[in-house]
């Protein structure tokens, strides 16, 4: 069982940044992608950011060239810098984990787990 604790969110205004952190905790398993979520009122949950554990990464559209997302594999760890922050950036922010449960070395199931999500509002 793996469990995420999110922070970071918050209001902030237009044009300012806010730095999402997600901590996956728990034991025995392995994590390959990490990445954020959003969801606004009335609308579907939709991929924000993704890495993998070689670094790979990928953006939404819409938040390219202003969100980093970055990872401490060591600190099973997962990172979202928001930069120039919009008003339709307004949502619930989820992280996301996925990988595979282990029992020594052998993998006995797949890791596909949430945090509690964090608001972000921007607004002035």
């Amino acid at each position: 069982q793996v469990q995420l604790v999110e922070s970071g969110g918050g209001l902030v205004q237009p044009g300012g940044s806010l730095r999402l952190s997600c901590a996956a905790s728990g034991s025995g398993f392995s994590i390959n992608v990490m990445g954020w979520y959003r969801q606004a009122p009335g609308k579907q949950r939709e991929l924000v950011a993704r890495i993998t554990s070689g670094g790979s990464t990928n953006y939404a559209d819409s938040v390219k060239g202003r969100f980093t997302i970055s990872r401490d594999n060591a600190k099973n760890t997962v990172y979202l810098q928001m930069n120039s922050l919009k008003p339709e950036d307004t949502a619930v922010y989820y992280c996301n984990v996925k990988g595979t449960q282990l029992r020594d070395t052998v993998i006995v199931g797949l890791v596909d787990s949430w945090g509690q999500g964090t608001q972000v509002t921007v607004s002035s």
